[in-house]
C-alpha cells in the first residue's frame, strides 16, 4: 500500500520526523538533568511511543483509563493519569493496580481526597497560570488535601502542574518566562508539604512549549509533554517547531472545484480535520491547515479555509498574490493541522511512512474511548 491508493481521508505520520522530535526534546532534558514522562494522549498509540526509547516501557502519563489499560497491557508499569479523579474510576484504578502497575492519580479537592482507596498514590494538581483545575501553591487547602490522603491510607506522592497558557505564549522571551513560573509554583507547593511532615518526592511540570524553553529545573523531578512527538501548527505558530517538523498529515482527494468561488473541494472535512482552528487568535491565521503535495511540499499561500462534516475547501491565504494550483479531481493533497491531539482524535489509525517515499510501512492503531 501507498499514500495513493489507501482510502481518504486518513492519517499519515513520518516515523523518521517522530523519532528526531523525541531526541530533539530528549537531548534537552538531558541537559538540564531531569527525565521526560511522555504523555501519551496525543497520539495514544503503544507503536507510537515505543520510538520513544527503542521500545522499552518508559515512565508515561496519560488521559484516559483506557490509554492505561492498554499500555499496561504491552508491559508498562510507571503510569500516572493526569486527570483529575472521578470517584466512579477508583475502581479500574485499583484494577490496574491490582495487576502490578504503579498508577498514580490526580485530585485538587478534599472531596476526591477522601474517595481515595488506601495505598494508591496521589499527585496534588497545582494552579500555576488560572488555565484549568488545580489550587495554589500557598492556598491552606493544599495542606488539608494532603491530611485526608494521609488518613485514609493513600499516599500524597507530590505535585503536578501544568502551564496551560504557555500555549498562547509568543516568542522565546514569553516561552521561557512561562516555564520559569511552571517550576516555581510546583517548586514552591512541593516545599509547603515538605515543610509540613509530607515527602512529596515527586515535583511534576510540564506542557510541550515549557518543556522546549525550560533552562532550570532545579527542585523538579520529571517533566511531562505529548504533543512534541507529532507537533502541529499552533506550536509552530508560538515558535516552540516549524513545519516541517510536523510529523502527521490528513491526506485527502482531490473530489471537485468551485471556480467562482475559488475553491477547491476535498474529501477531507471536519470529521477528518477537527473543527480545531487554534492559530486563529495568533499572528498568522492557517485557517484548517496549510496544504501540501502527496510528497510533503507544501502549495504556496493554499490552506484548508472551510469545512463542513466530509467537505474541505480549499483556497489562497486572503490578501495572497498566489495562483491557486491545478489539481484535478482524484489528486490527492496532505493537510497540516492546527491541533495534533484533535486532528488524531478523529481516526483509528497511522499509515507510517518515511521520508522521500509514499509507501506504507506499518498501520499502526490508536486507542479510542475513555
Amino acid at each position: 500500500m501507498t499514500l495513493d491508493d489507501a482510502q481518504t481521508p486518513f492519517l499519515a505520520v513520518d516515523a523518521t520526523v517522530v523519532r528526531a522530535n523525541a531526541d530533539r526534546l530528549s537531548r534537552h532534558l538531558a541537559g538540564l538533568g531531569v527525565p521526560l514522562r511522555a504523555h501519551v494522549k496525543t497520539t495514544k498509540s503503544v507503536d507510537l511511543a515505543a520510538l520513544l526509547d527503542d521500545g522499552r516501557p518508559v515512565p508515561i502519563t496519560v488521559s484516559t483509563l483506557a490509554e492505561a489499560s492498554a499500555f499496561a497491557d504491552a508491559g508498562y508499569r510507571d503510569i500516572l493519569y493526569a486527570v483529575g479523579i472521578a470517584p466512579d474510576k477508583l475502581p479500574r484504578v485499583t484494577a490496574l493496580r491490582d495487576r502490578g502497575v504503579d498508577l498514580t492519580v490526580l485530585l485538587d479537592s478534599v472531596e476526591q481526597a477522601a474517595a481515595v482507596p488506601a495505598g494508591v498514590p496521589a499527585l496534588i494538581e497545582v494552579d500555576c497560570d488560572g488555565h484549568r483545575g488545580g489550587v495554589q501553591p500557598t492556598d491552606p487547602v493544599l495542606l488539608d488535601i494532603a491530611h485526608t490522603l494521609a488518613a485514609r491510607g493513600a499516599v500524597p506522592r507530590g505535585v503536578l502542574t501544568h502551564a496551560g497558557e504557555s500555549y498562547f505564549a509568543d516568542g522565546v522571551a514569553a516561552l521561557r518566562a512561562a516555564a520559569a513560573h511552571e517550576r516555581d509554583c510546583a517548586v514552591r507547593a512541593a516545599a509547603v508539604l515538605r515543610a509540613a511532615g509530607f515527602e512529596a518526592p515527586v515535583v511534576s511540570v510540564g506542557s510541550t512549549p515549557t518543556a522546549h524553553f525550560a533552562t532550570d529545573l532545579t527542585g523538579v523531578t520529571e517533566v511531562r509533554a505529548g504533543n512534541f512527538l507529532l507537533f502541529d501548527l499552533v506550536m509552530a505558530g508560538i515558535g516552540v517547531c516549524t513545519p516541517s517538523d510536523l510529523a502527521m498529515t490528513v491526506v485527502a482527494t482531490v473530489i471537485g472545484h468551485r471556480p467562482d468561488k475559488g475553491w477547491i473541494l476535498t474529501d477531507g472535512g471536519w470529521m477528518a480535520t477537527s473543527r480545531d482552528r487554534g492559530t486563529a487568535r495568533q499572528r498568522v491565521d492557517q485557517g484548517y491547515g496549510l496544504v501540501a503535495d502527496l510528497d510533503g511540499t507544501l502549495y504556496d499561500d493554499l490552506l484548508m479555509t472551510d469545512a463542513s462534516q466530509e467537505h474541505g475547501i480549499l483556497s489562497v491565504r486572503p490578501g495572497s498574490s498566489a495562483a491557486l494550483p491545478t489539481l484535478p479531481v482524484g489528486a490527492r493533497v496532505r493537510i497540516l493541522p492546527n491541533h495534533a491531539c484533535a486532528t488524531a482524535a478523529q481516526h483509528d489509525r497511522y499509515h507510517v511512512v518515511r521520508p522521500g517515499s509514499r509507501a506504507v510501512e506499518a498501520v499502526w492503531s490508536r486507542i479510542r474511548g475513555w
